[in-house]
């Protein structure tokens, strides 16, 4: 990767969500028609309902690749996020949050009769006392996000712009995808995407797999969603499938670590241990946080998978999708360069 003079290090496109979590038993995943470990879309009377049967917790801004920037924020990198949110009373918290992270974000919220029915996206996560979550997302604004919602000249001013696999769910945010990946190439630019779950995987495959091979540069995935998109429980050769068609892979594999690809060559990088597990919401998301700022300072695949680790190591060790403590002094702290 060539020196960063963007003006952004990572320019993310998601999903702008509201996180809800709570402590759950798999009774309770079961009298809810839960399947643990999954991520299932609701509608707003869904999620209205199982938010009453939920337990109390947390409210936090989240959304997937928001958590991510918040985590390039934490790290004392330039990130700037583009989602959409209503003119609500949780679109103000989302807005405030991602903001006091340092991420930069003005996307037009969603306001008047078009936002009719369109409330501030939320996520219902119920915990295990493994640390193992269940999602029940309702989209709402967030799925009202359009190509003509895409900054091309913000796109243009990141050096890399990652992309939320949950926005594959709507017809509009692909097209969104499709707008920021070409404006993007245009100035330079790489394209990262996550693959999200392995419901997403399976749900789109085949415009997944167009999507990656036509128009992205770095692919993250864990190893489960890995194999989902080929097809195999191989995981060389789902791997070698992913090389041949990507610049750059980096695959989690939980308390294994990770496994970053380039062509012929496999980085393993080992995971951070962690006294106790306490809530896996949003490890993928700092891992890519890490990540993603390693390559855009142009850090090496181990530097980079490291500044990963470190970051999904201190997420799962409290509740919630976003740091507690300052990344970039956690990365000092541990020996590591940014």
């Amino acid at each position: 990767m060539t020196q960063n003079t963007a003006q952004y290090d990572i320019a993310a496109v998601g999903n702008a969500i509201v996180d809800v979590l709570s402590p759950c038993d798999a009774a309770f995943l079961a009298a809810q028609d839960l399947a643990p470990n999954s991520m299932q879309l609701v509608d707003a009377q869904r999620s209205a309902a199982l938010y009453d049967a939920m337990a109390p917790g947390v409210e936090a801004s989240g959304g997937s690749a928001g958590n991510t920037v918040a985590g390039v924020g934490s790290f004392g990198g330039r990130a700037a996020y583009i989602g959409k949110v209503a003119d609500d009373t949780l679109g103000e918290v989302f807005t405030h949050d991602i903001r006091a992270a340092g991420v930069h974000f003005d996307t037009p919220v969603l306001t008047g009769g078009a936002a009719q029915g369109f409330g501030t996206g939320r996520c219902l996560i119920n915990v295990l006392p493994d640390g193992a979550r269940t999602m029940a997302t309702f989209l709402g604004a967030a799925n009202q996000l359009f190509a003509d919602d895409i900054d091309e000249a913000l796109i243009a001013a990141s050096e890399i712009v990652y992309l939320e696999g949950y926005l594959f769910d709507p017809a509009p945010a692909r097209a969104a995808f499709e707008r920021a990946a070409a404006a993007a190439h245009k100035a330079g630019r790489k394209v990262a995407i996550t693959l999200s779950d392995t419901f997403v995987v399976a749900r789109w495959r085949a415009e997944l797999l167009d999507f990656v091979t036509q128009s992205a540069d770095i692919v993250l995935a864990n190893e489960v969603e890995l194999g989902a998109l080929f097809e195999t429980e191989d995981f060389d050769a789902a791997a070698d499938k992913l090389a041949a068609i990507v610049e750059i892979a980096a695959v989690t594999r939980g308390e294994h670590g990770s496994v970053i690809i380039r062509g012929d060559e496999r980085t393993a990088v080992a995971a951070y241990p962690v006294a106790k597990v306490v809530d896996t919401t949003g490890a993928g998301d700092q891992y890519a946080a890490g990540f993603l700022l390693g390559l855009a300072r142009g850090l090496s695949l181990e530097e980079s998978g490291k500044l990963g680790s470190l970051a999904a190591s201190e997420v799962i060790a409290h509740w919630g999708p976003r740091p507690m403590v300052k990344l970039d002094q956690l990365a000092k702290d541990n020996g590591l360069k940014l």
